[in-house]
């Protein structure tokens, strides 16, 4: 149910998002929203094209008297980030998301709100359907699986595309204009320890309350990881044997919770029971505000089957050594771009079979070299199988793009000042996108959104009307 405080203006904007949250879109599984989007350009007479990849572009026709001006292509992502924190009951796919308006930001109840991307794709929307908007000739790129790995943007079939102006309507701060972002990779490590029946009593570590984030965006925040946390506090116990580890839910976010299920002397249990307060004031004590509602927990739990206190030793140490957060700052531009980093983001273990996922990024791919090195190098040292996962490239900053020294002069003028031109440290299809079609001058903007990749993402709600201001006003000139 749409909330009685949803906001109102710009209509259509606001209306198509309010309708993409009432469709499940995690990604990979983008269909029926999709098909949303296909019914709306099939009632306003538009053409559409997919390709293979279930990529889609939707051709709207100039506004009268701009017909002879150059095609513009808007692009988004229609899959979302499925985060929600433990108590709440969702299916992210097929539940719609229950939306809160409080303080001035637009939230879901504990569940990200798919604001990234989904405003960018309402606001495409809007463009198809408001006829008030004046503007070129527009391609409405939507693309699919970005969040998992920009698997829809790297299969894309570039030819659906004639325009050589690109608008990306997915970055998250407003009177910013971006004209880079990272590149990326990774690789998920596998290895099959013995393991044999516990004889001892086994107990379940949890730890909550975290805040998580976007392991790009966010990465400098310095943010605690779950995965890092629960393996320190545990590295102490005596007679440790490990189980059944179940923490962190996708490559591109800083784990927020999970759980660690063990057997050891009941002695070791009573003392890492007497510890955990003293784990989280220390915690407490360095980590940033936002994760200031850490807890943990020790339960009695049942495990079928344990490792060995040396393969669980050295698998501790292998979590010590693992590095995580940002490995380098960019020192021509403020503090808070990292020109590279890494997200420890995925470690399971059940039944002797270890599994753990992590990527990096960075602007520079000579300069993640020694990164990828070290990684690889415990990869040896502990035996593990290593998968690489597909890659994707950076956009390398231009700051002389024409389309960029345009959008600052219009936004000073609507807005009284020069925005920020920024690069960011995060996977904008846009890389990859140049790489496809190197003659085309690309911009990047959106309004506010915090936490994404979290069940704290929240849109600010006053960022939204400028935004949209911004960019009917920008296609108006193009």
């Amino acid at each position: 149910m749409k909330p009685d405080n949803y906001p109102s203006q710009p209509a259509h904007l606001w209306q198509h998002f309010y309708c993409l949250t009432q469709i499940p879109r995690p990604s990979k599984r983008e269909a029926a929203v999709r098909q949303y989007v296909i019914d709306l350009a099939v009632a306003g007479g538009h053409d559409w094209r997919m390709d293979d990849e279930g990529n889609l572009v939707v051709t709207v026709a100039a506004s009268a008297g701009m017909e002879g001006r150059p095609a513009v292509i808007i692009q988004n992502h229609l899959d979302m980030v499925t985060v929600k924190t433990a108590d709440k009951e969702h299916d992210f796919e097929r539940d719609p998301l229950c939306l809160q308006v409080e303080d001035g930001w637009l939230r879901a109840d504990r569940t990200t709100l798919g604001a990234d991307n989904g405003v960018g794709c309402a606001a495409a929307l809007a463009l198809m359907t408001d006829p008030d908007v004046m503007h070129p000739p527009l391609e409405l790129l939507f693309t699919v699986d970005e969040e998992t790995g920009l698997g829809g943007a790297l299969n894309l079939d570039a030819d659906m595309l004639s325009g050589k102006l690109m608008l990306n309507l997915d970055t998250e701060d407003w009177n910013e204009l971006y004209v880079g972002c990272a590149g990326g990779g990774g690789w998920e490590f596998t290895r099959q320890l013995d393991a044999d029946p516990a004889r001892e009593t086994c107990w379940s570590l949890v730890l909550r309350g975290l805040a998580g984030g976007h392991s790009g965006i966010q990465i400098h925040e310095q943010l605690g990881n779950a995965i890092k946390l629960l393996c320190q506090c545990l590295e102490a116990v005596p007679g440790l044997r490990l189980g059944d580890i179940d923490i962190g839910v996708a490559h591109n976010v800083i784990p927020r919770e999970g759980r660690v299920i063990f057997a050891c002397p009941a002695a070791s249990a009573e003392q890492l029971a007497n510890s955990l307060g003293d784990w989280q004031g220390r915690w407490r004590a360095y980590l940033p505000a936002a994760d200031g509602d850490l807890a943990l927990a020790l339960e009695p739990a049942t495990v079928l089957d344990v490792i060995s206190e040396q393969d669980s030793a050295a698998l501790l140490d292998l979590v010590a050594a693992w590095p995580h957060g940002a490995q380098a700052y960019n020192l021509q531009q403020p503090a808070e771009l990292v020109d590279l980093s890494i997200n420890l983001a995925i470690l399971r273990l059940q039944r002797g079979e270890l599994f753990v996922e992590s990527s990096y990024r960075f602007f520079n791919w000579d300069q993640s070299l020694p990164l990828q090195g070290s990684v690889l190098a415990l990869a040896r040292a502990f035996h593990l199988s290593v998968k690489p996962v597909v890659g994707y490239p950076g956009w390398q900053p231009d700051f002389d793009s024409p389309l960029l020294q345009r959008a600052g002069l219009l936004h000073r003028e609507l807005f009284g000042e020069l925005p920020a031109v920024k690069a960011i440290h995060a996977g904008l299809e846009c890389g990859i996108l140049k790489g496809k079609k190197p003659d085309t001058d690309i911009l990047s903007f959106g309004p506010t959104i915090k936490g994404a990749h979290s069940p704290t993402e929240r849109l600010k709600i006053d960022t939204v009307a400028p935004f949209w201001q911004f960019l009917t006003a920008l296609l108006a000139q193009l």
